[in-house]
């Protein structure tokens, strides 16, 4: 529903009053703003039920391939404001709200973020669903509906500490239960082989506990078009809630054993699992949504009263990432098992059906199960693995004859340390495509991560480069930047981004523009300064250069090859009390993995930096630095606005795309990064003057490793790197506390592995560069625009597009 259609202030405000009155039994003079935010959202979602209903019968149509979008993470965001702006109604409910007597922007505030992502993976996810619901795609996005999402994250004395994050103790005014619609998933147990009616050899699982899946609804809006698509998420409940017998003889405790076992199971969001526990409760996550999902699958399949044997024409699935690959074996135990397919039949239908999306280059990243846990919990699943296997594998031996190591490279069961089940390799035999996410990421997943598979089937391998929403990632979060392109060049860009955002560039020298493209800058800026001191306490200046890096913490993405440079400039300073540097404003945020702990050190260092530059008098405001407690999507919406400087800095080919970078880029900030995933398209799209390139390429990371690299030789020949090392281990930042930075510095100056140390000086002189352009206002400012207006490729709507025409045929 569009603004034009109709909807009225006074029409708008009764249904907010029928809300408050009828739905929450409150009277408007007791309502609390958690009230009103409710009603308010009520009343938003009741207007997008019409189009939903449009969407559920075209996905009904025989004649329509639906997607189902598979992901162990959908990190949404706040609802309210986007979908506000998706009906185009965003002034008639600011009015509404305002003669209530409440304000809209403090009831968007209101709003708990629903914490179901940890990052760039489940961002994807959502950037993804919304585009699809844009382009007005028949899709379901399908995962967990987690009790307590990704944690919340606090700093304690420069520490990350992770509390709970109870994004549903309020309630969820957006998701509707379905109790009706319930699934069972087994587990554990045993397989015996008995005869059908046939006598056919059949195996039956004789699980040893069962679950049920129960279907939580929440629509999911496109951008003015009359069309919603549905994300279902799946919760875990105990098959029998309460064990009487045991109640009634005292055991209360071992009554509600089943039900807190199995509601674990949707309790946490990747629950830590350095420990056996750990390992098996996600597996046991991973299975329980993709039971549910293709059961859920083929009940609508039904529905539309078309054969099984058809189903791969109907339905198309798409694996975002390893996450959901157990799916492939349980599509062959519901179509053998449960539905008597012949085996040749079902893994047509099987292969036909699964898609598989690839988000790392890290070996150490590719899932494998511990095949003991993988036997204990999924016995049927482990016999159809090793079926698949041994079939595969004889394919195999006929391509490529007399090749031993291929075998084992290509094995779904890795035998080389233990056993183990490769999830990766499984989903690389089941899909009918694979592709990867940025074009270095896909020709790296051709030649090195995946390389026997390419051999084998090239065919299968295709590019589709990460995108974002323009919708959230503008016109929400950045409002200003996004008035000043429309009052331009008209307001179609925000659902034609790739064609349309290019006619801004027009005007990347334009005074007028320019002036405005600063101030709306600049009140970003003064925004996101005021989140920091009422989050940090620290009072951050405005007119400096904001050098921004937000993202999961990891050795990788080199957060502390960032932090040397703060370190540097903090050296030069202390040397040279004098010394003209452009003022500057770190910021940093993001969650490190609860297991992580160099990633946990390296937030510590950060704060460390912080805590000694930020109360140097003799700084005397040319340097602050701040780390932003719980990065979330909430708090991105103030950050990625307020950027000047965007730190995209990863080792050469160890990035599969990112996504952050491409939200920098379209909000005019200026890109320092490495030739990783997508800065080389983002790079190649802005231009090389208008992008802060520095380090070695890919193939040079891999040559400086093979050829013995030497990190500690690297600090004994540079006197700034070796006295900045120095100032870290010797307790210059950590109150002479010599112990406390030392495995980080051992680590660097032993093994580097992510070769920080040999991108050291080509980084400073590049951010020496940047601070040179940011000294001229005007060549800053085309920069920024530039940046801005020849972005338009990395929309989400591009993106799901190439999905459409390589893989999906949706």
């Amino acid at each position: 529903m569009a603004s034009d259609e109709g909807i009225s202030v006074a029409s708008l405000k009764q249904k907010i009053l029928d809300n408050l009155e009828l739905a929450l039994a409150r009277q408007p003079r007791h309502a609390t703003q958690r009230d009103w935010y409710t009603a308010v959202a009520l009343t938003v979602r009741g207007l997008m039920v019409a189009n939903w209903y449009r969407g559920t019968n075209v996905r009904s149509d025989d004649h329509q391939r639906v997607v189902a979008y598979l992901s162990a993470e959908f990190l949404l965001g706040p609802h309210l404001h986007n979908n506000i702006v998706g009906l185009g109604i965003y002034r008639e409910v600011d009015r509404a709200v305002t003669e209530l007597g409440q304000s809209l922007v403090d009831l968007i505030d209101q709003e708990q973020e629903p914490g179901l992502g940890n990052g760039g993976l489940g961002r994807l996810a959502a950037c993804y669903m919304e585009s699809m619901a844009t382009l007005q795609m028949p899709a379901i996005g399908y995962g967990i509906r987690y009790e307590f999402g990704i944690f919340r994250q606090a700093i304690h004395d420069g520490w990350q500490v992770e509390l709970s994050d109870e994004w549903l103790r309020r309630g969820n005014p957006w998701e509707i239960a379905r109790p009706e619609n319930i699934h069972q998933v087994k587990f554990g147990g045993r397989v015996e082989s008995v005869k059908d009616g046939s006598g056919r050899l059949q195996s039956q699982w004789i699980p040893a506990r069962i679950v049920r899946g129960v279907a939580y609804d929440t629509p999911t809006l496109g951008y003015r078009v009359p069309w919603v698509n549905l994300l279902r998420l799946w919760k875990a409940e105990s098959h029998e809630e309460l064990d009487f017998g045991k109640f009634n003889i005292g055991d209360y405790y071992g009554a509600v054993e089943d039900m807190v076992q199995s509601e674990n199971i949707t309790k946490v969001l990747y629950p830590n699992d350095e420990q056996l526990e750990g390992k098996m409760l996600r597996l046991e996550q991973q299975y329980f949504f993709v039971s549910c999902t293709l059961q859920d699958m083929m009940r609508l399949h039904r529905l539309r009263r078309r054969a099984i044997s058809e189903f791969h024409k109907y339905w198309v699935v798409q694996l975002n990432d390893t996450h959901p690959s157990i799916g492939i074996a349980e599509m062959m135990r519901l179509l053998v098992d449960e539905h008597q397919f012949a085996w040749n039949e079902a893994w047509e239908i099987t292969r036909h059906t699964f898609n598989y999306t690839n988000h790392t280059l890290l070996p150490e990243a590719l899932e494998k199960w511990p095949l003991p846990i993988f036997e204990r919990l999924l016995p049927r699943h482990l016999q159809i693995i090793y079926e698949i296997n041994r079939r595969f594998l004889e394919q195999v031996r006929v391509r490529f004859p007399n090749d031993p190591s291929r075998l084992r490279r290509m094995s779904l069961i890795d035998e080389n340390d233990g056993k183990f089940v490769r999830m990766a390799n499984l989903a690389s035999v089941g899909s009918e495509k694979i592709n990867g996410v940025a074009a270095l990421h896909s020709e790296l997943l051709r030649e090195d991560v995946l390389r026997d598979f390419a051999e084998m089937s090239p065919e299968k391998f295709t590019n589709v480069t990460n995108g974002v929403t323009p919708r959230r990632w503008m016109v929400v979060s950045n409002p200003g930047l996004a008035g000043l392109i429309s009052s331009k060049i008209g307001d179609s860009w925000i659902a034609s981004l790739e064609s349309d955002l290019a006619r801004f560039e027009e005007f990347a020298s334009d005074n007028e523009v320019q002036d405005a493209a600063r101030l709306i800058k600049y009140a970003n800026k003064r925004r996101l300064a005021a989140i920091i001191e009422r989050t940090t306490g620290v009072a951050v200046n405005p007119e400096t250069m904001f050098d921004v890096q937000v993202k999961r913490i990891h050795e990788y993405k080199r957060q502390h090859l960032n932090a040397l440079h703060v370190a540097t400039l903090y050296a030069r300073i202390k040397r040279d009390p004098g010394i003209d540097i452009v003022p500057r404003t770190f910021v940093f945020s993001g969650k490190a993995a609860p297991g992580y702990a160099m990633a946990k050190l390296i937030i510590k260092l950060i704060n460390s930096l912080a805590e000694v530059i930020n109360n140097d008098p003799g700084v005397h405001g040319r340097m602050k630095v701040v780390f932003i407690p719980d990065f979330n999507v909430k708090i991105s919406e103030h950050i990625y606005p307020a950027a000047d400087l965007s730190e995209q800095i990863s080792t050469a080919g160890k990035e599969a795309s990112g996504t952050g970078n491409m939200k920098f880029a379209l909000n005019g900030a200026v890109t320092i990064g490495t030739l990783d995933g997508a800065n080389v398209e983002i790079r190649n799209a802005v231009g090389a003057e208008n992008f802060f390139l520095f380090g070695l390429t890919a193939d040079a990371v891999k040559s400086r490793i093979e050829n013995g690299y030497a990190p500690h030789r690297l600090c004994e020949q540079n006197a700034e790197l070796r006295e900045v090392i120095d100032m870290i281990g010797g307790g210059a930042f950590s109150k002479s506390d010599r112990q406390i930075f030392r495995p980080l510095v051992n680590s660097l100056l032993e093994h580097d592995p992510f070769l920080v140390l040999a991108d050291y000086d080509s980084y400073l002189q590049c951010q020496a560069e940047a601070s040179k352009a940011f000294r001229d206002e005007d060549r800053w400012t085309r920069m920024s625009i530039l940046n801005v207006a020849r972005s338009g490729r990395f929309s989400s709507d591009r993106a799901v597009r190439e999905y459409q025409e390589k893989i999906w045929r949706a």
